[in-house]
């Protein structure tokens, strides 16, 4: 079951469905490639899920190796280790990067040591598979195809996709959240907002500068929209021929019941996503320094396993009243942001 141990992937299924029931022949050999081996692949997170290797507190640890286009997790060539320069691979020097920067994220804000709090080692493989159009997080290693050229670009080039993914094993480790129904949207949501984050703190931006688009670059020219998920504008992400329109609701009066992903965990996402984005924008600068803090909290300290919306928002009040003080402004933009987007 999907539910125990899950591959945590960046592409929800509904868009690579979209692709086999509206692409060209070419669209859907790439789309069905990517979920018949997505779905061998959740076999092997179980075993090696055991292996974590670690390194000292403030010290990144990363490898990134090279899949030379086979489907193997391990044993493939080490091309780029830690304090190595670049190798002019742009996957091999991206994946290596924006590892890095999702670890100096964590520990510069939150001064957590790696995804597991105790300087796990940040593995990558890259060139992943043909025409892979997926990238994803195991339990172990992030793995990143490199795309197929007509809808998707290599999946390493975006900071957020990769602080996203990596930001799945913060939330498994500190709580074991289900992937499943509400449980599973948040799940997503707080891979989003914390992806987002990795990007805007590497970045510099504000709450208000910032984009809050989730895959920002992944497409090729060819599709019509902007990424996967647009926290900002939830639902208006994509609108194209082969992808079809953006199923994202940004409340819940347009809360999507289905059967399909786990419960719609990536189409009902951008609900609490959305939420986060209009506190932080109500509270202004950095967002990682405020509702960021609070919503950290809330997923290292209180987050149980089968959590759902109201009770995630219920959560994050208490850790903004903890954090901040009862008649805050951070507490009343949190209250706002919730009620905005209808959970409470």
């Amino acid at each position: 079951m999907c539910n125990h141990h899950p591959i945590f992937c960046v592409i929800p299924p509904h868009i690579l469905c979209a692709m086999v029931e509206n692409g060209e022949a070419e669209h859907k050999a790439f789309a069905l490639n990517t979920l018949i081996h997505t779905e061998r692949l959740r076999g092997h997170r179980q075993v090696l899920s055991h292996f974590s290797l670690k390194s000292a507190a403030g010290n990144k640890d990363r490898v990134v190796e090279n899949a030379a286009h086979t489907e193997n997790l391990t044993g493939n060539k080490v091309v780029r280790s830690e304090g190595q320069g670049l190798t002019g691979d742009q996957a091999v020097d991206e994946a290596y990067a924006y590892t890095g920067a999702t670890y100096d994220f964590y520990w510069d804000v939150f001064h957590r040591n790696s995804i597991d709090g105790k300087g796990m080692k940040l593995i990558s493989v890259v060139h992943f598979g043909k025409n892979f159009d997926n990238a994803f997080w195991n339990g172990s290693q992030m793995t990143f195809g490199d795309g197929d050229g007509k809808v998707f670009e290599r999946f390493t080039k975006c900071p957020e996709v990769i602080g996203h993914e990596l930001t799945h094993g913060v939330t498994e480790d500190s709580s074991s959240l289900i992937y499943q129904g509400q449980a599973g949207a948040l799940n997503e949501a707080i891979s989003d907002v914390f992806g987002s984050l990795v990007k805007q703190k590497l970045m510099n931006q504000t709450a208000d500068q910032a984009d809050w688009v989730i895959g920002a670059g992944l497409f090729t020219p060819e599709v019509n929209g902007v990424g996967v998920r647009d926290i900002k504008n939830p639902g208006e992400a994509y609108d194209d021929k082969v992808l079809g329109k953006d199923p994202c609701p940004s409340n819940m009066g347009n809360y999507v019941h289905t059967t399909q992903d786990n419960g719609g965990i990536h189409i009902n996402c951008t609900i609490p996503s959305h939420a986060f984005y209009l506190s932080a924008v109500e509270v202004g600068g950095f967002a990682w320094q405020k509702v960021g803090r609070v919503w950290y909290n809330t997923v290292t300290k209180r987050l149980k396993k089968k959590t759902n919306f109201v009770q995630f928002a219920d959560m994050t009040l208490k850790a903004a009243m903890t954090l901040f003080g009862r008649g805050s402004q951070e507490l009343k933009a949190v209250k706002k942001g919730w009620k905005s987007v209808g959970v409470i």
